[in-house]
C-alpha cells in the first residue's frame, strides 16, 4: 500500500501531492533528493527503491518529471513501481506527453485520476480505456457526473458490457525483434529473441478467447509430441486478462480481452542464432581521405523479404565531401549522426548488396578502437519468426454464438541490431576500387 504519491519536477519541487493514509508526513518528500543524489553510481543511475527512517521511496523519471510513491509498511514494491508504470501510461493517454508543462496544465484531472486509480492507498482502476469512459478532460464542468461504466463494478475492469460489432474481427500479430551483435569477422557475440503478441479485439458483448502455441512446456506436460518445431519461451508476461491459475496448470491462454487493441503477451528466448542481414566492411584510412566498402548480405530464405531497410555506418565527426556508389538503394549522409544511412526499400533473401564510400578528412587522428560505434541495421521482414513460434488456433466462443474471423501475422524486426567495425587499413595504396 502506498501512503502518498507526488509528482516531481527535475529539481525535486512537489507539482502534485495525494496523501492516501496520513501516516507520513508530507514533509518527508523533501529527503527524496537528497537520497538520489547519495545513492547514484558513477554512471548516474540509482536504485528505484530507497529506505530512510522506515519511510520507503519508490520513484520512476518520465522526461522532466518524477512519479513517487512512498509507504511505511512493509509493501510490495514491485506492485507499486508497475502501479507508477500504470500511471505514466495513463497520463500520456490523457495528455498525449508526460512532461512538467503538461502536468501543470491538468491539475484537476489529476487529482480525479489519482482518486479513482488508488483507494487508500491501495491501487484500483488502472485500465486508461475505462477511466476515459467516465473520467474526461471536462468532467470538472459537468453538471451531472455520469454514472460509472460495468466494468468499474465488474470482475472484468478492463472491458465494458454491451459492446456491440456489425462484423466481428480478433487481429492477432506476433512481433519478435531480434537482439544481435556480432564481431567484425562474423561471429555473433550475443543474440536473443524479444518477442511479443499483440491484439486488435472488434468483438460484440464479453468473449472468451482461448490461444494455443506451439509450446514445448505444454507438449511435454500433457505427453504429446510436437508435429513441428516446438519452442520453450523464457519470461514470460501477460496481460492482466489472462487468467494465470489456467496457464500454470496447463499452458492454456484463456481470456477475456480488452476492446480495441492491447498486448496479450511478451516473452524472450535466448538462442545461438545466426545473423539474418550480414554487413561485412573494410575501412581504409589514408591522409586527407577515409573509404569504405560495405557488403550486405540477407541470410534467410529466397522466398521471404526484408522491407525498408536502413544500415546506419558511423563516420568520423569532421568526415566531409561524401561520395556514394551502390549496387542497390539510395545513400544519404547524416551529418547530424555522424553517419551514412544506407537505404534499401525490399532486400530479397539470399541477396547481396554492395556499397562504396569516400569521405575527405581535414584531420588526422588515432581512433580509440573502443570507442568506434559499430553500424547499426533496422528491418522488418513479414510473414517470418526466427524462433518458429506458431499459433496453432485462436478459439473464440460468445454466449450469442455469433462467427468471427481471426487474422494471424508474423513479423520479424530488429532490435539492438549491430555488427561491429574492422580496425582502418592505413598502410600502403588503396585497394578498394575507386568511385
Amino acid at each position: 500500500m502506498a501512503s502518498s504519491i507526488f509528482i516531481l519536477d527535475l529539481k525535486g519541487k512537489p507539482l502534485i501531492a495525494r496523501d492516501y493514509r496520513g501516516d507520513i508526513p508530507l514533509s518527508a518528500i523533501d529527503r527524496f533528493m537528497p537520497l538520489l543524489e547519495e545513492r547514484e553510481d558513477e554512471e548516474g543511475t540509482s536504485l528505484p527503491v530507497m529506505t530512510e527512517n522506515g519511510v520507503t521511496y519508490l520513484h520512476l523519471r518520465e522526461k522532466d518529471v518524477y512519479l513517487v510513491a512512498l509507504s511505511r509498511k512493509n509493501t510490495n514494491a514491485m506492485t507499486l513501481l508497475q502501479f507508477l508504470h500504470h500511471l505514466s501510461k495513463v497520463f500520456t493517454e490523457y495528455f498525449k506527453t508526460l512532461e512538467e508543462e503538461s502536468i501543470r496544465d491538468n491539475f484537476v484531472i489529476i487529482y480525479e485520476l489519482l482518486d479513482e486509480m488508488m483507494d487508500y492507498g491501495v491501487p484500483q482502476i488502472t485500465e486508461p480505456k475505462i477511466l476515459q469512459e467516465y473520467i474526461t478532460q471536462e468532467s470538472h464542468m459537468l453538471e451531472v457526473t455520469p454514472r460509472p461504466p460495468m466494468a468499474v463494478t465488474n470482475a472484468v475492469s478492463w472491458r465494458s458490457e454491451g459492446i456491440a460489432y456489425r462484423k466481428n474481427e480478433v487481429f492477432l500479430d506476433v512481433v519478435e525483434s531480434i537482439n544481435m551483435l556480432v564481431s567484425p569477422t562474423g561471429n555473433v557475440l550475443s543474440s536473443e529473441i524479444q518477442g511479443a503478441i499483440k491484439m486488435k479485439v472488434y468483438l460484440s458483448g464479453m468473449p472468451e478467447l482461448r490461444l494455443g502455441l506451439n509450446d514445448k512446456v505444454m507438449f511435454e506436460s500433457t505427453g504429446r509430441s510436437a508435429k513441428g518445431k516446438a519452442v520453450e519461451m523464457e519470461d514470460i508476461r501477460f496481460h492482466q486478462c489472462v487468467r494465470l491459475s489456467k496457464f500454470e496448470s496447463d499452458r492454456t491462454i484463456s481470456f477475456i480481452p480488452p476492446d480495441g487493441e492491447f498486448e496479450l503477451m511478451t516473452y524472450r528466448l535466448n538462442a545461438q542464432l545466426k545473423p539474418l542481414i550480414c554487413c561485412e566492411s573494410v575501412v581504409e584510412s589514408h591522409r586527407g581521405r577515409v573509404e569504405y566498402m560495405v557488403k550486405a548480405r540477407a541470410q534467410f530464405k529466397n522466398r521471404s523479404t526484408a522491407n525498408n531497410v536502413e544500415i546506419i555506418v558511423p563516420v568520423p565527426n569532421d568526415a566531409d565531401s561524401p561520395k556514394f556508389k551502390t549496387t542497390i538503394g539510395s545513400v544519404k549522409y547524416a551529418p547530424e549522426r555522424s553517419a551514412f544511412v544506407w537505404k534499401i526499400k525490399q532486400f530479397q533473401g539470399g541477396k547481396e548488396a554492395l556499397l562504396r564510400a569516400h569521405f575527405g578528412l581535414p584531420s588526422i587522428r588515432d581512433e580509440d578502437p573502443d570507442r568506434r560505434p559499430p553500424i547499426s541495421v533496422k528491418f522488418e521482414i513479414p510473414y517470418f519468426t526466427t524462433s518458429g513460434i506458431q499459433v496453432r488456433y485462436l478459439k473464440i466462443v460468445e454466449k450469442s454464438g455469433y462467427q468471427a474471423l481471426p487474422w494471424v501475422r508474423y513479423i520479424t524486426k530488429n532490435g539492438d541490431y549491430q555488427w561491429r567495425m574492422p580496425e582502418p587499413l592505413t598502410s600502403g595504396a588503396s585497394r578498394l576500387p575507386p568511385i
